[in-house]
């Protein structure tokens, strides 16, 4: 339970027995050129004060821990709190991790970048880095989540980003994510590839992770000075896993504190119902990464399902598995049905339209709420915003715009 530590991943990329590289010859230079890009920039203080400045002037933070008064007058427990990073600029957590990767670019003298996206929110920022820094900007995008999220993809193209939708698999995340490794292999030494999650190959995870730590740092923070003590639990859901890790690694050496991910539980668990790696999933490599992946007894990639555009793939970051294995980090699931009457239910209690994706996360959040005392504290990291989810909410439960 206490083996985990902060102190990975090691030169090698390694989460205990997940991560490295497994990628083609021609990407090994561009990935070398990152990590010591990364290395540098992490130890220049310009850097940082640029970050820091971006992230307080452009992004909005810090974002704010809310007590969500009514929700917990329902559930009849613990105290729940949103850490709201669907009030960011763009509306989701995504942009800590684009901001940081975009001054990364201009540092290693790149001037176009291509991205993949699921719900569009990865692309949305991505190209709103772009846009403010002057970048060429190329995003990939399953045809299926094109019909779902036509908001972002207005929104991308508004901002000047090509949207290439692919057609091929399942037309979702992970068919992108092998389109964008495609154009990075054929055009490496003029793109950077901006990765938008906690997966693929050394050093993405790392350097995901740590953008995206100015969550669980700000949330540690928020609640040592409102509540004088550490929350009780942290719960975030988990796709590929960027918001949960950004969440959870500031607090992976508190151990009273519990960590929670909530995986998409679809519409139950047979194999290409759901999208719930880390439960039903065995380790594997997928997009250039060793980690748990969905696979069938041949060992290739699983179709997966999920009312989430977000949360449709069928691999996870390598830390996350470093994390389920060693015991740190719980994780379960929430079913599409559920996620959907938390969508609504947080909407009338609370007048919030949390992202489908955090619905999952609140849904598991509740069930926690309801198991502890009055006394303890639940924080749910609301990773992003439900205007881009209404269409397909009102389709589901027939309702007009």
């Amino acid at each position: 339970m206490t083996s985990a530590t902060k102190s990975v991943p090691d030169e090698q990329g390694r989460f205990g027995e997940f991560g490295r590289r497994f990628v083609p010859e021609t990407l090994m230079a561009a990935l070398d050129q990152l990590s010591e890009e990364y290395e540098r920039a992490k130890k220049d203080p310009d850097f940082q004060s640029q970050l820091d400045h971006l992230l307080k002037t452009y992004v909005g933070r810090a974002s704010p821990l809310y007590f969500a008064e009514r929700l917990t007058e329902h559930c009849g427990g613990a105290k729940i709190f949103f850490k709201r990073e669907d009030l960011n600029h763009t509306g989701a957590h995504k942009i800590n991790n684009t901001i940081g990767q975009a001054l990364l670019t201009l540092r290693m003298g790149k001037k176009r970048v291509i991205a993949e996206t699921g719900a569009g929110q990865h692309g949305v920022a991505t190209a709103t880095a772009c846009a403010r820094f002057g970048l060429d900007c190329v995003v990939y995008m399953g045809e299926e989540d094109i019909r779902r999220q036509k908001l972002n993809v207005f929104l991308m193209r508004n901002m000047g980003a090509e949207v290439r939708g692919v057609s091929s698999g399942s037309k979702t995340l992970r068919d992108a994510i092998n389109e964008a490794m495609r154009d990075w292999m054929g055009s490496v030494d003029t793109t950077h590839y901006i990765l938008g999650s906690v997966v693929g190959p050394h050093p993405f995870p790392v350097i995901v992770r740590d953008f995206q730590s100015v969550i669980g740092k700000e949330t540690r923070e928020q609640c040592i000075e409102s509540l004088d003590r550490l929350p009780d639990e942290i719960v975030a859901c988990v796709g590929g896993g960027s918001n949960a890790a950004g969440m959870f690694y500031p607090f992976v050496e508190d151990y009273d504190v519990k960590l929670t991910g909530v995986e998409a539980g679809g519409r139950g668990s047979k194999p290409g119902d759901h999208a719930s790696t880390l439960t039903y999933g065995a380790p594997g490599i997928l997009h250039g990464s060793y980690s748990y992946v969905m696979q069938n007894e041949d060992g290739q990639t699983e179709d997966v399902h999920s009312i989430s555009a977000g949360l449709d793939y069928p691999g996870v970051g390598p830390e996350h598995s470093y994390w389920k294995d060693s015991g740190r980090v719980q994780y379960t699931v929430a079913q599409d049905d559920e996620a959907l009457a938390t969508f609504q239910l947080v909407a009338k209690l609370e007048g919030i339209l949390p992202a489908i994706e955090s619905s999952h996360a609140v849904a598991h959040a509740m069930k926690a709420a309801k198991e502890r005392s009055k006394d303890e504290v639940v924080v749910v990291c609301l990773s992003g915003r439900g205007d881009k989810d209404i269409n397909e909410v009102a389709r589901l439960t027939e309702m007009d715009v």
